[in-house]
This record gives C-alpha cells, sequence and structure tokens, in this order.
C-alpha cells in the first residue's frame, strides 16, 4: 500500500469514528451538519474540481490521484477534523498546483468546484511566490471539500470565494499554513443555502507571518451562511485582522465563529475580529461568537460582534430627500456591507463580488 493510500485509509477510519458533526459539538452549536443532511449523509461520490479559463503562465498542476513529490509532501497533513477526513478519504483524486519560487503570477487563477461528493485541492506556494485565486462554487449538490494551502516564507496569496445560492448542503473546509513573513489575504461572500459553512484554520507558523480576513453573506428566505475561523498565532510579531458582515431577512441565519489563539512564546502578535450583522426581520437571526485564547504576555488582540437593524436616522435622512424607502434601504445595507468587500484589490473580482451583493441585496427588498 501506497503512503497515500495508508493516509486515505486512516481518514476513512477517523471519519467513520467520528461521524458527522451535530450541534453538540461546538464548532457546529449554530450548523449542526448531521441534522441538516438528514439520513441521506454525504455519501461517498467525488465532486469536480475544474479551471475555468487558462492556466496561468507558471502556475503548475498535477492530478491528486498520482501526486508529484512537491504535492505529496503536503496533501492531507494540515486539517484533521472529521469532515476535512471525509473529504480526504472518499474523493478520487482531486487538483494540486504549485507556484514556483519567485513567481509572481499576474494573472488571476479562477476555479469552480460542482457537483455532488467531496472534493480536494492543493495550493502550494513557493518561496517568495504570489497569486490572486478566484474560487467559485456552482448551485446544486451537496457537496464536502477540502483545501489545503501552504505557503513558504515571504509568499502572498490573495484568495477571492464566491459561495453561489444554493438549496443544498455545501462545507468547505480550508487549511493553511504561513512560513515566516508570508501574506494570507482571504474574501468571502456567502448567499447561503440549507447549511452553506466556509471553515478556516490558519497557523501563522513564522515570525512576521499576516492573514487578513474579510467577509460578506446576504441572506434570504430560509438561507443559512456560517464563516468559522480559527487563527493560530505561533510565532512572535505575527498578525490577523478579520471583518464579517451580514445581512439577514426572511427566517435566514448568519453565522460568525471565530476563534483566535496566541500561543506561548508568541510575543508581538497582534488581532483583531469585528463580526456584525443586519436583521431585517423579526424571523431573521445571527449568531456573532469571536474568542480569544491567549498564552503570551506582550500582544494586542481585541474583538467585537454587534446586531441591529437599518440605522433609523439614517433612512428617515434619506427618506426626507425623496428616495423611496426600498432604494433607501438598499443603499443603507451596501454602505454597511461596503468595507468588507473594499479589501479586495483585485478590480475585477471586487466587481464581480459587489455584482452578487446587489442582486441579492436587491432579492430582500
Amino acid at each position: 500500500m501506497t503512503a497515500l493510500a495508508e493516509r486515505r485509509a486512516e481518514a476513512r477510519t477517523i471519519f467513520e469514528g467520528h461521524g458527522l458533526p451535530t450541534r453538540r459539538v461546538e464548532e457546529w452549536k449554530y450548523s449542526g451538519l448531521k441534522e441538516a443532511l438528514d439520513e441521506a449523509g454525504l455519501g461517498e461520490d467525488t465532486a469536480y474540481v475544474r479551471l475555468l479559463g487558462r492556466l496561468p503562465e507558471g502556475v503548475e498542476y498535477c492530478d491528486l490521484a498520482n501526486p508529484k513529490p512537491w504535492a505529496a509532501a503536503h496533501f492531507g497533513t494540515l486539517a484533521r477534523n472529521a469532515v476535512s477526513e471525509a473529504s480526504l478519504a472518499f474523493a478520487e483524486g482531486g487538483l494540486a498546483l504549485r507556484v514556483p519560487a519567485g513567481k509572481a503570477v499576474a494573472e488571476p487563477l479562477l476555479l469552480e468546484t460542482g457537483g455532488a461528493g467531496h472534493a480536494r485541492l492543493l495550493l502550494v506556494l513557493e518561496d517568495g511566490a504570489s497569486l490572486t485565486l478566484f474560487e467559485t462554487t456552482d448551485m446544486a449538490g451537496t457537496r464536502n471539500t477540502g483545501f489545503e494551502i501552504v505557503l513558504a516564507a515571504d509568499a502572498h496569496l490573495a484568495h477571492v470565494r464566491l459561495a453561489r445560492p444554493v438549496e443544498d448542503v455545501q462545507v468547505e473546509e480550508i487549511a493553511l499554513s504561513l512560513a515566516a513573513r508570508a501574506r494570507y489575504d482571504g474574501h468571502f461572500a456567502s448567499f447561503g443555502g440549507k447549511l452553506a459553512r466556509a471553515e478556516l484554520t490558519i497557523a501563522l507558523e513564522g515570525e512576521g507571518a499576516q492573514a487578513h480576513l474579510s467577509g460578506v453573506s446576504v441572506l434570504g428566505a430560509n438561507a443559512h451562511a456560517d464563516v468559522t475561523t480559527h487563527v493560530i498565532h505561533r510565532k512572535g510579531n505575527t498578525r490577523s485582522t478579520q471583518l464579517f458582515k451580514h445581512v439577514a431577512g426572511g427566517k435566514a441565519h448568519a453565522v460568525y465563529q471565530g476563534k483566535v489563539t496566541v500561543a506561548k512564546g508568541a510575543d508581538g502578535a497582534d488581532s483583531r475580529q469585528t463580526a456584525k450583522a443586519l436583521l431585517l426581520s423579526e424571523t431573521a437571526e445571527a449568531d456573532l461568537k469571536p474568542e480569544l485564547e491567549i498564552f503570551a504576555d506582550d500582544v494586542k488582540c481585541a474583538h467585537g460582534a454587534a446586531v441591529g437593524d437599518l440605522d433609523a436616522d439614517s433612512l428617515f435622512y434619506l427618506r426626507a430627500r425623496g428616495i423611496p424607502e426600498a432604494h433607501a434601504r438598499a443603499i443603507l445595507m451596501y454602505a454597511f456591507l461596503e468595507d468588507a468587500l473594499e479589501p479586495i484589490a483585485n478590480e475585477d473580482l471586487r466587481g464581480a463580488v459587489r455584482t452578487g451583493v446587489q442582486a441579492a441585496l436587491r432579492s430582500l427588498l
């Protein structure tokens, strides 16, 4: 049995031992996966991962069914929770991508995951490499995606994830390892589903590593969207920021869980978390749960959360100037979300996310 086959067998054993998480599992308290799937479960089918457009010059790829040495060295090493183990056990193959040392890829890399089943992704950026990744999802199928990202020293990844509205259960576990001075800029937009969840585990393993996260969700009807993060500052002088904004109407449910751990000896770590939600109806719900776990002394860490409705004075101000109520509400909701969209550096990708947000907001009016 090859090392890969042994790892997949181990993953299957781990998943079968733990099973699907229920609401009794703290990290899934607001988004019970087993309850959402009922008797259907996740199955053992393989979903697809494909490039949209051409592969940018300088990016290497391989199939994880037969990984090259650079892929085999990292595949299945980062995330070890039960749901990620399921995708590792059952996905037949997957896509691995590598940007070689010193290569700055100017053209964004466009990926889509789709279909029903399990999918696996691996992205490796070697020393000093940089890349912009636009990841999108199709709108059908119950799917579980495991995505591992390795950033070597001085590497920089800008990652934009656009999760389209779905009627099914779709979850993605993203695990990252950042070496010294590496930087990850992650931007997430979700429009919900029966249960739509993005879970990130980010380990700042090297001195000076940085992770900056922002995201929005716009939810109506019975849509459910969850973003759960765990940022681990293992070394000193590391930095992380998080800003997530949610708008929920109807009977929608928005969830943000953000945990920051500062390890012993990680002096000089700096972390900021902010989560806010607008509830547009009495039946909409938001659960915002930032938390800190600090084992070092010389650190700067802060977090905050707020839930409310549109500001009545601002709405009156716009209405008094002849702006129809629906238009005025749309202006205020968009303004509320904009500071979480503005950090997307690529103008075309920022425009694509804004278009999706504007369409979702119109559906709430």
